[in-house]
């Protein structure tokens, strides 16, 4: 099983837009929307790197492996 590193909440906006998702909010969270999939994903905006949890969360909600994720 490959590793899960916390990554911040900019380098998951950048792999969730190389995996096809757009912003279309940015209030208190920024909210990405993929058209593919029909799904929204919210990320949190907090400072530091995103929490091993909800990373892995995210991942999940997108139809993805953790390889996959890497990979992007």
């Amino acid at each position: 099983m490959p590793k899960l590193v916390p990554i911040s909440h900019r380098e998951l906006a950048r792999k969730l837009k190389r995996a096809g998702f757009e912003l279309i909010r940015t209030r208190r969270h920024p909210v990405y929307y993929s058209a593919e999939k029909d799904m929204t994903v919210p990320i949190p905006s907090h400072p530091g790197d995103v929490p091993k949890g909800t990373l892995r969360t995210i991942i999940r909600e997108m139809g993805m492996t953790v390889e996959e994720f890497n990979e992007l």
